[in-house]
């Protein structure tokens, strides 16, 4: 589907979402067959689009260590509008910044499980889709944050 920001790729089986990704805006969008759940994602994430409070009800399959379920869990917490440090999260969870930030990397579903909301200490930015340089990813993270007027846009 398409995004402001990009085109967003949704992978489903019939019962789970199981992956959403940023593909360039070169990339053409094509619909998924209705009554499907990646035609359900996609109308909640256009909900999102049109209202950043919106709260996603998907039926997500996620599959990773426990750790990065602990951490894509803590970040369903995290509010629209709002944000943490990689900090903040570890510390809720007895873990530590950087393993914090390799689960955000890792997240199968962002958007949903709302890695972005997650930003250095001291406001900065931090990093974004495995990136920390400025470009496709960090202006997709500073879209979304802006997208819902937190603080690190």
């Amino acid at each position: 589907m398409r995004a402001p920001f990009c085109t967003i790729g949704v992978s489903a089986t019939d019962t789970h979402v199981t992956g959403i990704r940023y593909l360039s805006p070169d990339v053409p969008a094509l619909a998924p067959r209705k009554n499907t759940v990646a035609f359900l994602a996609c109308v909640q994430l256009q909900a999102y689009l049109e209202d950043p409070a919106f709260v996603f009800e998907l039926p997500l399959r996620l599959a990773g260590t426990r750790h990065q379920l602990s951490v894509w869990e803590a970040m369903q917490a995290i509010p629209a509008g709002k944000t943490r440090t990689y900090g903040e999260l570890a510390r809720t969870i007895r873990s530590s910044a950087r393993a914090v930030g390799g689960a955000c990397g890792a997240n199968p579903v962002p958007i949903v499980v709302p890695c972005h909301r997650v930003v250095a200490a001291g406001g900065a930015l931090g990093g974004f889709m495995g990136t920390r340089a400025e470009g496709f990813e960090l202006a997709i993270k500073r879209w979304l944050l802006a997208h819902e007027g937190a603080r690190g846009s």
